[in-house]
C-alpha cells in the first residue's frame, strides 16, 4: 500500500505522489479522490496529463467559483511539464486554493527535481510509491495487503503467492483479494497451492526447493514446466543461487532459535525452519559442488552456452545429487 510521509490528510492542499509503481500512484490518486467525494459528492476531478497542463491552465482550473465546489485537480508525470507551466505551478503552491486539491504524479528522479523541492518544501503530503525490485519488498506488500483486508495468511502463504504471482503488483493484489473473498479462516501455503497450481508450480523457487531437497524428477518436472510457462532462465538460476547459499549459511552458522538465526543470517524464521529440514544430507563439500555447478550454469543461461535449458537440467541434477552427499561412498 502506498506509504505516507509526511501527513495524513488526504484533503490536504497539495499532494505529493512520487515513484514509477504505478498501482500505488493510482492507489494514491483514488484514495485523495474518494475522500474529496465523501465531504462533497459533487466533487469535480481534472485529471490530466502532463502535456495537458500548459501554461495558465492550472489558474483556470483553481480560480474561484461562484458556488465554491470541491476540486481535486490531477497531474500526471509532472515531472515532464514544460519549464513555463513548471513556473505556474511553483507559484500556486505558495498560495493554494481553498476547497481544491492538487495532486502531483512524479517519478522521482532527477527530471524535474525543482518542482519536486518546491512542492515538499511548500509542505505537501507526500506518498511514496516506489517500484518493488526486491522479493522482500513484494513479499511486504502482499503481507499489508492482507493485514488491510482484515485477513490472517501464514507467512508461507504470502511467500507462495509471490512465487507463484511474480512481479506484477496488480496481479499480487487481484490474488490477494481473491483469496479473501473465496476462502475463510487463516489462508495457508495449501489454499495458495489449490488456487495457483500451474502458475505456483512453474515458479523459479519450485525448481530450486526440489533441487536442493534432493528430488532431481521433481526438479526437472518444475524446470521443464517453468520454461514452457515461460519463466526467465536467469531467475531460475538465480532462485538455484539462493536456495544452495541458504543451504551454505545455515550450515555453517552456530545453533540457536530460528529467530536468532533469522538475525544474523537476515532470513525470515520461518525460512529458517525450512531450510534446516531442507539441508539434511548436505556436506561442505556438496555445498561447493552445487555452487559450481549455478555458475556454470548461469553462464550457460547468460549466453557461454548453445542451450540455456541443458545448462539448467544439468545444474538441477548436480545439486539434487549434492543434497544427497552425506553418507555416499
Amino acid at each position: 500500500m502506498a506509504r505516507n510521509t509526511a501527513n495524513d490528510d488526504l484533503l490536504a492542499p497539495v499532494t505529493l505522489a512520487v515513484g514509477q509503481e504505478d498501482l500505488l500512484l493510482d492507489r494514491a490518486v483514488r484514495e485523495v479522490v474518494a475522500a474529496a467525494r465523501a465531504a462533497d459528492p459533487d466533487t469535480d476531478v481534472r485529471d490530466l496529463t502532463s502535456d495537458q497542463l500548459q501554461p495558465g491552465t492550472l489558474a483556470e482550473l483553481t480560480s474561484p467559483s461562484l458556488f465554491a465546489e470541491r476540486k481535486v485537480v490531477i497531474v500526471r508525470n509532472a515531472q515532464d511539464l514544460s519549464a513555463d507551466t513548471i513556473k505556474d505551478v511553483k507559484g500556486y503552491l505558495s498560495a493554494p486554493a481553498e476547497e481544491i486539491t492538487l495532486v502531483l504524479l512524479h517519478a522521482g528522479a532527477a527530471k524535474g527535481k525543482g518542482l519536486l523541492d518546491a512542492a515538499r518544501k511548500a509542505g505537501a503530503r507526500e506518498v511514496a510509491c516506489p517500484k518493488m525490485t526486491k522479493p522482500a519488498d513484494r513479499l511486504a506488500f502482499v503481507r499489508g495487503e492482507f493485514r488491510t483486508a482484515g485477513r490472517s495468511a501464514t507467512p508461507e502463504a504470502c511467500q507462495s503467492l509471490v512465487d507463484a504471482i511474480g512481479s506484477d503488483l496488480r496481479e499480487l493484489a487481484s490474488a490477494v483479494s481473491q483469496l479473501c473473498a473465496d476462502v475463510e479462516g487463516t489462508i495457508d501455503e495449501a489454499v495458495v497451492g489449490r488456487y495457483y497450481t500451474g502458475r505456483a508450480e512453474a515458479s523459479s523457487f519450485t525448481v530450486a526447493d526440489r533441487a536442493v531437497e534432493g528430488r532431481a524428477a521433481e526438479a526437472l518436472e518444475a524446470l521443464r514446466w517453468s520454461l514452457a510457462t515461460g519463466v526467465a532462465p536467469v531467475l531460475i538460476t538465480s532462485a538455484l543461487a539462493q536456495g544452495v547459499r541458504a543451504i551454505g549459511k545455515l550450515s555453517s552458522a552456530r545453533g540457536g532459535r530460528p529467530a536468532d538465526l533469522a538475525r544474523e543470517l537476515g532470513m525470515p524464521p520461518w525460512k529458517i525452519d525450512r531450510v534446516r529440514q531442507q539441508m539434511r544430507g548436505w556436506t561442505p563439500d556438496g555445498v561447493s559442488v552445487a555452487l559450481r555447478a549455478v555458475a556454470e550454469a548461469d553462464a550457460g543461461v547468460k549466453g557461454g552456452g548453445e542451450d540455456p535449458g541443458y545448462a539448467l537440467e544439468k545444474a538441477v541434477v548436480t545439486i539434487a545429487r549434492a543434497a544427497r552427499s552425506r553418507g555416499r561412498t
